[in-house]
């Protein structure tokens, strides 16, 4: 079991929560994280690019000049990439980049991505995350009492109109329900800041379900 302070907003401890690693994955493991990472990566790509090849763009066929005893270059048509305006060699064709994963497969990497935060001290546990109006700077007061100096990803349980708007214009935070989250999300941020409901949301679902008799 993993013993980890739970914080009220200004900074103060006010409570303990136990965790069960087990029901994180157990341990870190850095291949997965690894695969994650690169399926998010590669599922951002759009690869649209196109260019065109020597038979796509528009000129003659006709062979410029005989192959030997002209003292020019031994080169074809209009077309050929050797020339200006003519095709392009080894062109670039819009593709499929995107990878996949089995869905408890995500959830394992998730979770192991909270278990790395953990064992890196990089998680901050709230008790709860409200603001009274939605200006920044009540968002930054929080963040300040939460000693959060670099990136951090916000997580509670749901997001109101508030947190929203007194979070989108910080530059280094991000804020995302903890039902959405994902592995990428998790380790691209220094600090991850969930709520108590939203870490034990978390957990929960990551429990074996039980067998019906």
């Amino acid at each position: 079991m993993i013993e980890l302070p739970i914080y009220n907003q200004t900074g103060q401890e006010v409570a303990k929560f136990s965790l069960d690693e087990a029901l994180l994955g157990g341990a870190v493991r850095p291949a997965l994280l690894k695969q994650a990472v690169v399926m998010y990566h590669a599922n951002l790509r759009q690869g649209t690019v196109a260019t065109k090849g020597r038979g796509e763009v528009a000129g003659s066929t006709k062979k410029l000049y005989a192959q030997k005893h002209t003292g020019n270059a031994r080169r074809g048509n209009l077309r050929t990439n050797v020339m200006k305006g003519g095709g392009m060699a080894f062109g670039k064709k819009p593709r499929e980049f995107r990878q996949s994963m089995p869905i408890q497969q995500r959830r394992l990497a998730r979770n192991n991505a909270i278990l790395a935060k953990i064992q890196s001290n990089t998680l901050k546990i709230l008790d709860q995350l409200t603001v009274p109006t939605c200006k920044t700077k009540e968002m930054t007061k929080v963040l300040l009492a939460m000693q959060v100096e670099r990136s951090v990803l916000i997580a509670p349980v749901g997001v109101d109109q508030n947190l929203l708007k007194a979070t989108r214009n910080i530059p280094t935070a991000t804020i995302k329900p903890a039902a959405e989250l994902n592995a990428y999300d998790i380790l691209q941020s220094q600090t991850l800041l969930m709520t108590r409901d939203a870490l034990e949301g978390v957990l929960n679902a990551a429990k074996p379900a039980e067998k019906k008799s």
